[in-house]
Formats: C-alpha cells, structure tokens, sequence
C-alpha cells in the first residue's frame, strides 16, 4: 500500500528559481540620522563628563540638580542614538508561493508584524535602477523605493515579478 502511494504522488514544482526574498528599507534622511548620533553622542559622553571634570564646590542642592541634568542627557542622547537604528528599518518580503509583498516591522517585543500586505497583481508597476527598486501603485505614485545592493537580487527579484508585475524600464 505504501508503495502504491510513493508511486502516485505528484513531483512538487521547484522554487528554486523563485525563492523569498527580504529587502531592508533604507533611511530617507542619511544627513539627519548623522546629525542625531553626533548630537546622541556628545550628550551621553556630556553627562559622563559633568561628573567626572572638576567644578565647582558641590553641595546637596547642586549635586542633586548635576543628577538630573545628566540623567536627562543621558536618556535624550539614548534617544536620539537609537532614533535611526538599523533594527527599526522595516523589511520587505516578496513572497513568490502567496505572489505578495509584505512589509513587516518589528513590535515592541521584537517580533515582526504584517503593516502591509499587496498582492503582485494589485501593484502598478515596478521600475529597477542600478542601486534601488521602485514600486508604484496602479495610479502611478511611487509606494516604496528599496534599495538593492547585489545584482543577485536585482536578478531573482526581476525574475519572480516577470509576468505579474509591469517591469519599466
């Protein structure tokens, strides 16, 4: 009976051709994200350095004001270092077996979560540029623009949409 079933199964198709690919967004504004880790930086290394260069005399009061400001340097450097991190980029999943393209980002337990899911036969069209991928809707606005750093992927990703998707040039 087992080798009855083994002989009428069905060979699966092969995906090797079209595997799922995952494609970090990048960050719009490169000049801000550096502006806010040179600023994130001086304040942290300023909150270390109120305590440890000499100054005045320190008393109770004033002791107790240098804790505060230096705490909420420290905690608004934080914040403006880890504004622009690499791990808050959301990611874009083409999925060749559902044919969609989801955009997942994580939450605040670090799981990634579905903020957008579009099936291949809604987008509009697709445009590739020597270092990035275009999305547009069906109306022409651009959905996303992605950047593309190896011409493997450009390839495997120009191969998945053909078909689905109007490829512009």
């Amino acid at each position: 009976m087992a080798q009855q079933m083994l002989r009428n199964r069905t060979p699966l198709p092969s995906f090797e051709e079209s595997v799922p690919l995952m494609i970090t967004f990048a960050p719009n504004w490169p000049l801000r994200t550096v502006v806010f880790r040179v600023i994130g930086t001086a304040l942290v290394i300023g909150a270390a350095a109120m305590w440890l260069l000499p100054g005045s005399e320190t008393s109770a009061e004033t002791a107790l004001m240098k804790l505060g400001v230096s705490l909420f340097f420290f905690f608004s450097g934080l914040a403006l270092l880890m504004l622009h991190h690499q791990d808050n980029q959301p990611d874009a999943y083409f999925d060749p077996i559902r044919r969609e393209l989801r955009v997942l980002q994580k939450n605040n337990r670090g799981r990634p979560q579905t903020i957008l899911r579009r099936s291949y036969e809604s987008l509009g069209s697709v445009r590739f540029n020597e270092h990035y991928l275009e999305i547009s809707d069906v109306d022409g606005t651009i959905l996303m623009r992605l950047p593309i750093d190896s011409t493997d992927i450009r390839h495997a990703l120009r191969m998945q949409l053909s078909g689905l998707v109007n490829i512009s040039a």
